[in-house]
C-alpha cells in the first residue's frame, strides 16, 4: 500500500493557477502510476488526469487538455498537477491515487489520498 498526501489546494480567481502536490510514501514511489481525480459538489468523482511510473505516458480528460500539466519527481516521491487558466468548473476536491497499473490508476485506483479542496472564484 502506498500512503499519499496532497496539498497546494486553495482558493484562486478564474484564470489563476494552482500546483497541487501528492507525496508519496510506504511502497517504491516508481514502481506505480499515480494520477488525480476530483470531485465537485453534488457530482460523482472523475478521473482528472494519470502518470506512468517513469514520467513517459500522460493522459488527460478533454476538459483539462492544454490547461492541466501532470508530472513527477521519483528522486523526491512526489507527483505534480500544475492548473493553469482555471475555470469555476475546475472548483472540486482533488485526490492523487496509486496502482500499480496505468489502466486501472485511471479507473480504479488502489490507493487514493485524503484530497484537497480547489476552489475557483468567477
Amino acid at each position: 500500500q502506498v500512503q499519499l498526501v496532497e496539498s497546494g489546494g486553495g482558493l484562486v480567481q478564474a484564470g489563476g493557477s494552482l500546483r497541487l502536490s501528492c507525496a508519496a510514501s510506504g511502497r517504491t514511489f516508481s514502481n506505480y502510476a499515480v494520477g488525480w481525480f476530483r470531485q465537485a459538489p453534488g457530482k460523482e468523482r472523475e478521473f482528472v488526469a494519470a502518470i506512468s511510473w517513469n514520467g513517459g505516458i500522460t493522459y488527460y480528460i478533454d476538459s483539462v487538455k492544454g490547461r492541466f500539466t501532470i508530472s513527477r519527481d521519483n528522486s523526491k516521491n512526489t507527483m505534480y498537477l500544475q492548473m493553469d487558466s482555471l475555470k469555476p468548473e475546475d472548483t472540486a476536491v482533488y485526490y492523487c491515487a496509486a496502482s500499480r497499473s496505468l489502466v486501472r490508476v485511471q479507473t480504479t485506483p488502489e490507493d487514493w489520498g485524503q484530497g484537497t479542496q480547489v476552489t475557483v472564484s468567477s
